[in-house]
C-alpha cells in the first residue's frame, strides 16, 4: 500500500515557519480541491491521486516525491 507523509510535511512546515498550517492554505496555495487534500490526509490511506497533484504537492513543500509517498509491503 502506498502512504501520503502530508501530515508529517505539514508538521515539519509548521515548525520550520513557526505558524500553523491548514488544508486549506494548502488547498489554496497549489490549486488543489481542498476536499482531495483531505482525502491525501486521511491516515487510512486507500485514496489515489495523479501525478499532477503529487507536483504540486511537492512544490508546496519543497521536497521530493519520495518524501509525500511512502510504499507499506502488504
Amino acid at each position: 500500500m502506498v502512504r501520503y507523509k502530508l501530515i508529517e510535511l505539514m508538521g515539519e512546515k509548521q515548525r520550520r515557519e513557526n505558524r500553523r498550517i491548514t488544508l486549506m492554505e494548502i488547498a489554496r496555495e497549489t490549486g488543489v480541491n481542498r476536499t482531495t487534500i483531505s482525502k491525501i490526509a486521511d491516515p487510512r490511506g486507500g485514496y489515489t491521486t495523479n501525478t499532477e497533484i503529487l507536483e504540486k504537492l511537492c512544490r508546496y513543500f519543497g521536497c521530493k516525491i519520495g518524501d509525500l509517498l511512502e510504499f507499506e509491503g502488504d
